[in-house]
């Protein structure tokens, strides 16, 4: 019988269940290392189960042959049967659907969350996970730095947005972090813009917020843009500058020790002073890893303390309705109790293609 890995022995010893019974698609991951759309891992004191069906049996045994990780066929009635000698069932509330609960009691479970151990587990990234989001990163850059030479006047943002993804795929990319946000001209003003049917115009500001992922793994950065110069944009390159501004101060200034609302203060500090703060609508970041949004929260009342080795967007904003919208972001770490960027190869200077 494998033991237990100390990580799977930490998280399961601070959750206080008798065992943890996990659904969760990216918790299946971070305990396994392996990527299925279906399954069940059960964690006991002795050892860890992944239920796999037919669909991911073989794959799973060959994959996790050798680890910590012991693999069974079956589905949800096998999962439960091999739970049923522990009475307290540790399951992530955030993610476990309320007849998924119902289910486990009908079975005679009592249950907890276990999400508190997860999150505290998962706030310091380990090397091999920072490794990944840095060629997660790495993958973004190099797609947005392939797709500026393609943009023509005519395109629409929906045709932007594919062509980026695509340029991720291809490089190495196994699906993006999130619906990829391309917005031209006034429809950057919306922070979460649904990408649409807008077609570019010479002298358009243009916003594209997007990431992708790397064997789990998430990346984000946002770059705003003017496609030509018409002459116009005197406003735009003075709000550019003022957010690059902002950007910047964050990673002088964050420093291990600093709470989520200490960071994010920072820039909303410095955009207040100009006179911006209100059109900042959103919080300055949010913690990146196998979830596009996980903890830490960098955000006015986040009281999140963070600490070397967690990873977190940089991102101010300053957003003028139906006129025009400027974010820029990356995906950093704190290391040396100081702000280290993953992204190393993209301007965030007011691009003039």
């Amino acid at each position: 019988m494998a033991m237990l890995s100390e990580k799977l022995r930490k998280i399961y010893e601070s959750s206080g269940a008798d065992a943890l019974f996990l659904a969760c698609d990216f918790l299946r991951r971070y305990l396994t290392d392996f990527y299925s759309t279906d399954g069940y891992v059960l964690v006991t004191p002795e050892e860890c189960i992944f239920v796999a069906d037919l669909r991911y049996f073989e794959a799973a045994e060959k994959k996790l042959s050798g680890s910590c990780v012991k693999v069974v066929q079956g589905g949800c009635g096998n999962a439960l049967e091999l739970a049923k000698p522990y009475h307290t069932l540790g399951v992530p509330y955030p993610f476990t659907s309320v007849s998924a609960l119902r289910l486990y009691e009908q079975d005679g479970h009592e249950t907890l969350d276990c999400m508190p151990a997860f999150r505290a587990a998962m706030l310091v990234k380990e090397e091999w996970e920072l490794s990944r989001i840095e060629k997660a990163c790495e993958i973004a850059e190099d797609a947005f730095d392939l797709l500026l030479p393609d943009l023509k006047e005519g395109m629409r943002e929906s045709e932007v947005a594919a062509l980026l993804e695509y340029n991720m795929r291809r490089l190495g990319a196994s699906g993006v972090s999130f619906d990829t946000i391309c917005a031209f001209g006034e429809n950057g003003s919306v922070p979460h813009y649904e990408t649409a049917a807008r077609k570019l115009r010479f002298g358009d500001p243009v916003l594209i917020d997007f990431g992708c992922k790397y064997e789990g793994y998430c990346s984000d950065i946002t770059r705003t843009f003017l496609f030509g110069d018409d002459g116009r944009h005197e406003e735009f390159k003075k709000l550019h500058a003022t957010v690059l501004m902002a950007h910047e101060l964050v990673k002088e200034r964050l420093c291990s020790g600093m709470t989520g609302a200490e960071a994010d203060a920072i820039a909303r500090g410095y955009l207040r002073s100009k006179g911006l703060s209100e059109n900042f609508t959103h919080s300055l970041g949010h913690g990146v890893g196998l979830q596009i949004h996980e903890a830490p929260v960098l955000s006015p009342r986040s009281r999140d303390v963070l600490t070397d080795g967690m990873v977190f967007s940089d991102e101010p904003g300053v957003y003028l309705a139906g006129r025009l919208g400027i974010r820029i972001e990356d995906t950093v770490c704190l290391k040396g109790g100081k702000v280290v960027s993953f992204m190393k190869k993209t301007s965030r200077r007011a691009l003039i293609l």
